[in-house]
């Protein structure tokens, strides 16, 4: 296995088994990343210099024989609203092209802390605001399972599927708002977790929804997720929502284990939306039956009936604070912003008045009533996407498409693990295991069981034809 092809895990075990060098990661990636990101366009700029000089140190640091944490001289990409003082951070906007930040998001600090050396940033949806994955102004990642077809990479954490799919880095940071860590793990066959609201700290990152961002890893394995989670996760008294959180060993749940006795809840197809492809159907479904097969209880249930109704409050949310952080540019004509991100964020000037306020006092409701209803189960199993990755030409920027399965879980404060569940003509689907709130252990533990009786976190686009 060539060292672009292994996971964060497989490479760490290399390293302690001085089978190669950290520098020897960092040259062969950079090398990838060099070779094929002209078609890709995951990057908004690559550390090349940088991730050497740290690898290289990561590599004087491992022969002084001081004990080294696990993530110690491993490469990691970020998306580009994770500031690092001193460096460009554009926020997904051709607007802040030349935009210099003034502090490192927490994420940065901590992930650089355990000893990871940084590749690079990666392509957005302009200010996290889209789930498709477009950016008309700084344009759009390419999605590697179809490089005659530009199709949707998902969003708004684009750039990081896409490299992590392409194999250019074997993990990535992504946000979630109402999707944007499980969307493009759907679209690109990849493992992500949308973590608890208030499990990482988000100090220093640029703010879509101060009531729903939460920052999650994006990987090719379940025990990498975990390994970036166990880094991230703590108290921070810069930000206030992540100090009542339990601490916890997560990767303990990603060592692989048996799943008997563990309650799946598994909603009647029937409440699915029409629109969802039947591929996705028959991946689910067969999913549910591997589930099964491993000893889990798998119950099939009804969802109350508003569970996905809850995706339009979660647009409300969103889109009321969106605008409300970023109104001063969003009226601004002569500001380059591109219509489908001006146009959707220009509803939260119309809302209702009081509307915003009802929403949040309705949501602490829907919270109570759904915590009752998960009470008897550990997980929720559904799709993560309806669809496959769709052309960009087909894109309506309008449609609840994209996020529909995955918005809920942001607006009920679910914690939500997706993996990659099958091929739809050759593009990747996913399933999303939901778990309660700071259930994080549970999901990963389910998610682990999955990926050890199947293949499909294996499977990696075609980039022959880009000369590789």
């Amino acid at each position: 296995m060539k060292l672009h092809e292994k996971t964060l895990t497989e490479l760490a075990a290399g390293l302690s088994a001085k089978k190669f060098s950290s520098r020897e990661i960092a040259d062969a990636l950079l090398a990838r990343i060099e070779k094929v990101d002209g078609k890709l366009h995951a990057f908004t700029e690559v550390y090349a210099k940088e991730a050497r000089a740290l690898a290289g140190a990561a590599d004087t640091a491992r022969a002084s024989s001081f004990p080294l944490g696990p993530l110690h001289g491993l490469p990691m990409v970020y998306k580009d609203l994770c500031d690092i003082k001193g460096r460009i951070g554009t926020g997904g906007s051709k607007m802040w092209e030349n935009r210099v930040a003034t502090e490192t998001s927490a994420t940065v600090e901590r992930l650089t802390a355990a000893g990871m050396f940084p590749l690079g940033k990666l392509h957005m949806v302009e200010f996290a605001f889209g789930g498709w994955g477009t950016n008309p102004l700084m344009g759009a990642p390419w999605n590697p399972w179809d490089l005659e077809t530009h199709r949707t990479p998902g969003g708004s954490s684009s750039g990081t599927g896409v490299a992590v799919a392409a194999r250019l880095a074997p993990a990535g940071i992504g946000s979630d708002t109402g999707g944007s860590v499980r969307i493009p793990c759907a679209f690109n066959g990849l493992v992500g977790l949308k973590v608890t609201f208030g499990r990482i700290s988000l100090h220093g990152t640029m703010l879509l929804s101060w009531t729903l961002d939460s920052i999650g890893p994006m990987a090719r394995s379940v025990e990498d997720c975990a390994l970036l989670l166990n880094a991230l996760a703590a108290p921070d008294p810069r930000d206030p929502t992540t100090l009542d959180q339990p601490l916890e060993d997560f990767t303990a749940a990603a060592k692989g284990g048996s799943i008997e006795g563990m309650r799946l809840a598994l909603p009647d197809s029937s409440q699915l939306p029409d629109f969802v492809d039947p591929d996705v159907v028959r991946a689910w479904q067969s999913a549910a039956r591997t589930f099964e097969e491993l000893g889990a209880t798998v119950e099939a249930v009804r969802l109350p009936g508003w569970f996905f109704e809850m995706q339009k409050g979660a647009g409300t949310i969103s889109t009321s604070e969106m605008f409300s952080l970023h109104r001063k540019w969003i009226e601004d004509k002569s500001k380059p912003i591109g219509d489908g991100v001006r146009g959707r964020a220009l509803l939260g000037k119309n809302f209702v008045t009081g509307g915003y306020a009802e929403e949040l006092r309705f949501m602490k409701q829907r919270r109570a009533e759904f915590a009752e209803w998960m009470r008897p189960y550990d997980a929720l199993l559904t799709p993560t996407v309806a669809v496959p990755a769709i052309p960009l030409t087909e894109v309506d920027e309008t449609s609840p498409v994209s996020g529909y399965m995955t918005r809920p879980g942001n607006y009920l404060g679910l914690c939500a693990l997706s993996m990659p569940s099958g091929l739809s003509r050759g593009l990747p689907v996913g399933i999303q295991i939901f778990g309660k709130p700071y259930a994080e252990r549970d999901v990963l533990k389910l998610g682990k069981a999955f990926q050890d009786a199947t293949d499909f976190h294996r499977r990696a686009p075609d980039l022959s034809s880009l000369g590789l």
